[in-house]
């Protein structure tokens, strides 16, 4: 497998989901469980690959740094506004 550069975000998940991730980690003798999401994402994307996804895929890059940060900004702007469980 080749080594990636990672990105640490956040994802809700279930109790349930959590408990049976920590079950599967312990059972393949690895610590955390970070391998066991990376893992089912790439299959869940391998299934998902289409027309729609590959156009988005080569999309990366397209944007100038002064967009990229523009689109960042009106994100986050967005982002302040969305309502949260409470």
């Amino acid at each position: 497998m080749l080594e990636c550069i990672c990105m640490r975000t956040t994802v809700e998940i279930t109790d349930e989901q959590h408990l049976a991730l920590t079950a599967l980690a312990a059972r393949r003798g690895v610590r955390g469980f970070s391998a066991l999401v990376r893992e089912a994402l790439d299959q869940y994307l391998a299934e998902q690959r289409g027309e729609d996804l590959e156009a988005l895929l080569a999309m990366k890059g397209v944007l100038s740094a002064e967009e990229g940060e523009a689109l960042e900004q009106r994100i986050a702007e967005a982002w302040a506004t969305w309502p949260t469980a409470s």
